[in-house]
């Protein structure tokens, strides 16, 4: 892959006119595909493709074109000759572009990480020892991701990693679920076989009855599964220089030093040991970017075009100015303890369907769906019928966090959409003195 790379690089710089610059991004996979129904194959198949995204700068103008690669040298190449045809073209026709910056440094990033991914048949075979019975529902994902970029400056960056992500759900007889994820680049057959046993314990107390809650404020648990839909939503707009300095930022108030979050968050882009590339979709390298710290806010992330607009220094950011690998600070609870230290109140599996009710005020509201348990005294009573809670993030990550699990999940994106994502987070449980139940 890397060296057809290479090759589609070699051909558009020798087809650049003077005065001409260009950006090659490259976007590739190998991937194996298996949906399951009744912890049963039903669907598997591979993928195989690959794309480039160029660019073509002149004159402070610039167009780009994303064309779509077959795996014939001879004729991807023609596929970038015909497009830089048409970039030529559309190039007069557009206004001089007054936030066009361009790294123009020669930088080099290459990044392998080819870990040994699981046989399907070890998979399959754990799947039926530890699931043959229950009515399991998912989708198996697994191969190299790959990815690459280069310019005219002599930049050049290639990075290619190795991940599986075993997306799944447990259905009881009443219609009821509990949704698991196990995922990463090092399988473990113990971790997987783990998080199987857990799900099926969880299973077996979805078929108590239902307990059904007043709105209120309670006491709760999110595991990082729910961590990880909340730290979803702040990733829209909530690092982003190009929202803060607009003023439509989730986290404005903390930004601007008016308000706080608990001193056990801290937050940060973790590049560095990612499944995500060093070099940003705007032909940067990336870096390490201490985000919140104890729970106050440092730096933001900049991409090239908001340092040029609003003044700053760009660090590596991409186009949408969005993590592309959040990490969260552990804190000091065991998640064996969990329980106990909960006491009363809710354990929350997931969270659903989350969206912003007050943004300025960093307020969100979302569904309960999946797995979430009403506790008593340490012990799980029966599952709690879905609400909606509406709370502020300076509450449930300020005010009212007493706690994080030591222990962190390692969540990988589960998105397909157009190609297998390379986005994580790295998060902790939460427990939380109150969270507002709506209804």
């Amino acid at each position: 892959m890397k060296r057809t790379f290479e090759a589609l690089v070699g051909a558009v710089r020798s087809a650049l006119q003077p005065g001409e610059q260009f950006t090659l991004g490259y976007g590739a996979e190998q991937s194996q595909f298996v949906r399951f129904n009744h912890a049963r194959v039903r669907q598997a198949g591979e993928v195989s493709q690959a794309s480039a995204q160029m660019r073509l700068i002149r004159d402070g103008r610039q167009a780009e074109q994303h064309v779509t690669l077959s795996g014939d040298a001879q004729l991807d190449q023609q596929r970038l000759f015909d497009a830089l045809a048409q970039l030529r073209q559309t190039l007069p026709l557009l206004a001089v572009d007054p936030y066009l910056r361009l790294d123009e440094n020669a930088w080099n990033s290459h990044s392998l990480q080819e870990q040994s991914l699981p046989e399907l048949s070890e998979v399959l075979a754990l799947l039926d020892r530890e699931a043959g019975d229950l009515d399991l529902v998912g989708i198996y994902a697994a191969g190299p991701i790959y990815r690459g970029f280069a310019s005219s400056f002599g930049a050049f960056g290639w990075h290619q990693a190795n991940s599986f992500n075993f997306d799944w759900s447990l259905f009881h007889a009443n219609g009821q679920a509990v949704k698991s994820n196990y995922a990463g680049q090092v399988w473990s057959a113990d971790d997987f076989t783990a998080r199987l046993r857990q799900a099926r314990e969880q299973l077996g107390f979805l078929g108590r009855p239902a307990i059904n809650l007043e709105p209120g404020s309670y006491r709760a648990y999110l595991a990082p599964a729910a961590m990880d839909e909340i730290a979803s939503m702040l990733c829209w707009g909530g690092f982003s220089a190009q929202a803060l300095a607009t003023g439509n930022s989730p986290l404005q108030r903390l930004y601007n030093g008016d308000a706080r979050l608990s001193p056990l968050v801290s937050f940060t882009e973790q590049v560095s040991g990612s499944l995500s590339p060093a070099f940003s979709d705007e032909g940067s390298p990336r870096m390490d970017v201490p985000l919140i710290q104890q729970g106050e806010a440092l730096q933001r992330l900049i991409s090239a075009r908001s340092a040029a607009e609003f003044e700053g220094v760009a660090n590596g950011a991409d186009s949408h100015e969005s993590p592309c690998a959040l990490s969260m600070a552990a804190g000091n609870l065991s998640r064996s303890e969990v329980l106990q230290r909960l006491g009363t109140g809710l354990y929350i599996s997931n969270l659903w369907y989350l969206n912003y009710s007050d943004l300025p005020a960093a307020r969100m509201t979302g569904l309960t769906r999946f797995a979430t348990f009403w506790v008593e005294d340490g012990k799980i009573q029966g599952p709690v019928s879905t609400m909606r809670f509406d709370d502020s993030l300076f509450n449930l990550l300020g005010s009212q966090l007493q706690d994080l699990t030591r222990e962190r999940e390692m969540i990988l994106s589960t998105s397909t959409y157009g190609q297998r994502s390379t986005g994580s987070s790295h998060l902790p449980g939460a427990l939380v003195k109150s969270l507002t139940l709506t209804l």
